[in-house]
């Protein structure tokens, strides 16, 4: 019988992480913690990550300051349910919230549901400030807005995308919040949140308390519009860009601009060495707005490894090393279990996610190779209120970006980019593979994700 190279690795691997492994301690006094999630940055949107059209030094230096980790992954290739896995520690659906959560009920695909505790939860129950600045969307009502979810602060955008940057409202909704009170701010949103964020964090000066703050950007969500003198700015030093990516580019390094801003406030408060800051995206680059993914393929709505794989750093100086790197696997729903470890507390029960603080320490592995599932419910034709998934296990991958497509399968040892489907040439392990994902879909089938019927801004039943 032969054995490939990648087959032999994974054994070892398989092997290895069954085994326990020592690592670096976490030192005893807890960090502050700041979360920075952009909204649609592709794999391939950074200078860090190989873009020769785009500078983003401030987001660069954070990478540099830490460590990335090459396999991250989002937990959805759209919005609501990489945060809601973020806050839950749960797959999406296994936390009520399978598709993006909407203002109108006929285009509304989840319900964060109200029994699962979220990471502001139990960071406050162990003495800590939770915040959130910037983009929710995870509720329009109650009970599910962010004060009534944990968070003693949230000074942002509870729904979903803006239809312009400086008018701030969707669908004619003012969704722009202090904690409870509507706002009428005038500006750029991501100036708006970058100088919300500073401020909590300028108030959190010297306080004695320790806080957590989720800086949730709805850059470089559509439209793509970027101050014009930031575009201009692209415009003259990148001959040759089209004027799509170069409105793009803009509007990451009007981000990348204002996340400098964040970090120099850290600074200037003395509160940078004492905060663990991390780094990501909620899912690919959207590619017909100009968006990039690196070398793979798809992007935001696609399974494939361009909708899923994004960006991801984390930082903590004198305790995660500088400049390190890790090809060990991530995904967003660890976040929960890896801050609750680093702030001293146990997490909630009933989590899928994993911690890293082991990789994040020393680049020890987290733990044995674990089987992935992603999943997204959308409507409109394409989709017509159906999931589809993807499935990971060791080196292989499930894949389907409708649900009305055969599965494909990809080695992606092998075969990174996702190019030839083996799902005829090994037929067992493809039906063991899709009979494996079934009892995800069993298990996540329990939990509502659509909003009692008092709750609907409108008839869900577009016949009425």
């Amino acid at each position: 019988m032969r054995i490939r190279l990648a087959d032999l690795a994974c054994i070892v691997g398989l092997l290895w992480g069954s085994f326990p492994t020592s690592h670096a301690e976490l030192p005893p006094e807890p960090p502050n913690v700041l979360v920075i999630m952009a909204d649609d940055l592709g794999y391939g949107d950074l200078s860090a990550y190989g873009a020769t059209d785009l500078e983003s030094p401030h987001i660069d230096g954070l990478i540099a300051s830490g460590m990335r980790l090459d396999r991250f992954y989002a937990n959805c290739p759209v919005c609501s349910p990489t945060r809601a896995a973020l806050l839950t520690g749960r797959y999406p659906d296994r936390a009520g919230v399978p598709g993006v959560i909407r203002t109108q009920a006929r285009n509304n695909w989840g319900y964060l549901d109200t029994r699962v505790p979220l990471l502001s939860d139990t960071l406050r129950s162990g003495g800590y400030h939770p915040a959130i600045v910037g983009k929710w969307h995870l509720g329009l009502t109650s009970p599910n807005t962010p004060t009534e979810r944990g968070f003693l602060h949230f000074h942002g955008f509870l729904g979903d995308m803006m239809d312009d940057y400086h008018h701030h409202l969707r669908h004619g909704n003012n969704y722009m919040r202090l904690n409870g009170r509507t706002l009428e701010p005038e500006g750029h949103a991501t100036d708006l949140f970058t100088r919300w964020a500073v401020d909590y964090l300028d108030a959190r000066r010297g306080d004695g308390q320790r806080f957590f703050l989720f800086l949730s950007y709805n850059a470089p969500h559509t439209p793509i519009q970027p101050p014009e003198d930031w575009f201009r700015r692209v415009r003259e030093r990148e001959p040759g860009i089209t004027e799509q990516r170069a409105r793009l580019v803009a509007l990451i390094e009007h981000m990348d601009h204002g996340i400098g801003q964040v970090l120099e406030a850290l600074e200037r408060n003395g509160q940078r060495n004492d905060t663990l800051v991390v780094f990501t995206s909620d899912n690919g680059g959207q590619l017909n707005v100009g968006g990039h993914c690196g070398n793979l393929r798809g992007g935001k709505q696609d399974m494939y490894e361009g909708g899923i794989r994004v960006p991801f750093c984390a930082s903590w100086p004198g305790v995660i090393p500088a400049n390190s790197r890790s090809s060990s696997i991530g995904i967003t729903m660890d976040l929960h279990p890896t801050i609750c470890e680093i702030a001293g507390m146990a997490p909630p029960d009933g989590l899928d996610g994993i911690s890293l603080v082991p990789t994040l320490l020393d680049g020890s592995r987290p733990g044995p190779d674990r089987s992935l599932v992603w999943v997204r419910r959308e409507g409109g034709m394409r989709y017509r209120g159906q999931d589809y998934y993807a499935y990971r296990k060791g080196p292989w991958k499930l894949v389907q970006n409708t649900p009305f497509e055969t599965f494909e399968l990809y080695h992606l040892d092998d075969d990174p980019m996702e190019t030839t489907d083996l799902a005829e040439e090994q037929p067992r392990l493809y039906r063991r593979l899709n009979s494996e994902l079934m009892l995800h879909i069993q298990t996540a089938g329990s939990i509502p994700w659509q909003a009692p019927p008092d709750h609907l801004t409108d008839s869900p039943d577009p016949r009425r």
